[in-house]
């Protein structure tokens, strides 16, 4: 980044998720902490300002006022540009704009991951919200290597996702067998396929890739 013109470079970061000694997290959104992490995450990345900056997941104990209040705040002293949000409600996302507009909104949006269209996609196309969707791949399924070799024992995909525990994987492999068949008519591979599909959903979805659970060639 150093290397490169400030303006050229689009940054995004988040905040909202604190680890507990145990090993499990907490999620908070109230003002001091939000305060906290951004002049936090200035100071590591060493810039004066943050392009995109993300509610992770919403604090449900904290009105989302007082979260977006916070970082309306931010945006006021030139600290971040942009607000996001990741997995709110319809209701949140309405109230969330309502202090100060929300630029992107982060869900989960793949072939097997649907529900957001029926509410959450109209509703940000109303408010000139722009989607991003993570696990485009949904988590790596649609690249193949969980239906056609096997997970490793223990693996963290299986902990985490029931889709991954074996007998589901056997139910959803008719799913892929499915799009492997379908990719081969249009001589490209599942994961290019399932991509295709969600680039074709609008301009204002963009798929972002996760590096640690699913690799895309």
């Amino acid at each position: 980044m150093k290397q490169l013109p400030r303006d050229k470079v689009q940054l995004a970061t988040k905040f909202g998720f604190v680890m507990l000694e145990n090993g499990e997290f907490e999620i908070k959104g109230d003002a001091e902490y939000v305060r906290k992490c951004c002049e936090a995450s200035l100071k590591r990345l060493d810039v004066e300002y943050i392009d995109l900056y993300y509610q992770h997941r919403v604090d449900t104990s904290v009105p989302i006022e007082e979260t977006m209040g916070e970082l309306k705040n931010l945006v006021n002293e030139g600290k971040i540009k942009y607000v996001g949000l990741s997995e709110a409600s319809s209701d949140t996302i309405k109230r969330a704009h309502a202090v100060h507009p929300v630029t992107a909104l982060q869900m989960e949006y793949s072939l097997w991951s649907r529900d957001i269209e029926e509410e959450i996609i109209p509703l940000c196309r109303q408010l000139g919200i722009g989607m991003v969707a993570y696990s485009p791949l949904g988590v790596g399924f649609f690249a193949g290597k969980a239906v056609v070799e096997s997970l490793p024992a223990g693996s963290f995909l299986a902990q985490v996702h029931p889709r991954f525990k074996q007998e589901n994987i056997e139910k959803n492999k008719v799913l892929y067998i499915r799009l492997a068949d379908l990719s081969k008519k249009h001589g490209c591979t599942p994961p290019q396929l399932a991509l295709a599909w969600l680039l074709h959903q609008g301009d204002d979805i963009v798929p972002i890739p996760g590096m640690q659970q699913e690799t895309i060639h």
